[in-house]
């Protein structure tokens, strides 16, 4: 009895793992074709379509997409956005998630319902930007950071995990001394750093992948953030009408081209999660679970 027992548990464990291996391949194998692709060739790519491992190795995408400065320009604006826009949405995040997990908050119930409400209802693309116009943030920087200072989950994830530390070390702070400022970063910031980190990821990938507002806000081709100019690239390799002068001296590789801008747009973000990853899974738990 005890031998069937075993044997069904390693067969379930077997299949278990066939199925987690599957599912990662599933993940895997795509992200594997499009590094393969962007160093193919494009008449390779058209005859097999799915590429592992390019037959000929070639960098022709690389040396379109690189063959002017505008894009170095793009990488800089979008570099500069993500760093500035991610701290400064984490300084009011923190602000404004300290301020309501706090008991004593007059009308904090009224208040977080109000953000609450954002999530559900907003003006709309036309309110916004006329909002954004009337405050001159039009064609600035400021557009890409200004409007979306604050997302609401990402507050309430922070919330959440404030009001789950033992409210006994927050009064030893405040008998100590300690007023709300002193206490939100002296005490709460260092121990709340997987929370940090996970929202802190969660605002530098939407920052990095800006390219609605760009669009609506940025007039200033040379203002543009890296995901504006890759998709005009892409628009430009694909035959359709664009501003070809920075693109002119190399003939686009069309298919091949395509997947380079992917790599180009996914690869930061990539090399930063292994330094963020070990918090973020506990961050995100505990966030969401304390209350």
């Amino acid at each position: 009895m005890v031998g069937e027992k075993q044997l069904g548990s390693r067969i379930f464990r077997l299949g278990n793992h066939l199925l987690l291996v599957l599912i990662a391949l599933t993940m895997v194998l795509p992200f594997i074709h499009v590094i393969a692709a962007s160093f193919t060739t494009s008449a390779e790519l058209a005859d097999k379509r799915f590429v592992l491992f390019p037959t000929v190795f070639s960098l022709d995408a690389y040396k379109y997409i690189f063959s002017t400065n505008t894009i170095f320009k793009a990488l800089f604006v979008s570099i500069g956005v993500t760093l500035i826009g991610t701290l400064w949405s984490m300084f009011i995040s923190l602000l404004t998630a300290y301020g309501l997990s706090r008991k004593d908050l007059i009308g904090r119930r009224q208040i977080l319902f109000l953000f609450v409400f954002t999530m559900l209802f907003s003006g709309g693309m036309i309110p916004t930007f006329l909002i954004v116009k009337n405050t001159g943030l039009l064609d600035s920087y400021a557009a890409l950071i200004v409007p979306v200072t604050i997302n609401v989950f990402n507050m309430i994830i922070l919330r959440s995990f404030i009001m789950g530390l033992p409210e006994g070390l927050i009064e030893s702070a405040k008998i100590d001394g300690c007023n709300d400022f002193g206490v939100l970063f002296r005490i709460v910031m260092p121990i709340s750093k997987p929370a940090l980190a996970t929202v802190s990821l969660f605002y530098a990938v939407a920052y990095w992948n800006t390219y609605m507002h760009a669009i609506l806000y940025i007039n200033d081709a040379a203002k543009w953030p890296i995901q504006v100019l890759l998709r005009q690239i892409v628009v430009l390799a694909s035959g359709l009408s664009y501003d070809s002068s920075e693109f002119t001296n190399i003939p686009p590789p069309d298919i091949t081209i395509k997947m380079a801008v992917i790599v180009v747009a996914t690869i930061p973000v990539l090399m930063v999660y292994p330094f963020l990853q070990k918090y973020f899974t506990k961050g995100a738990m505990l966030g969401s679970m304390k209350e």
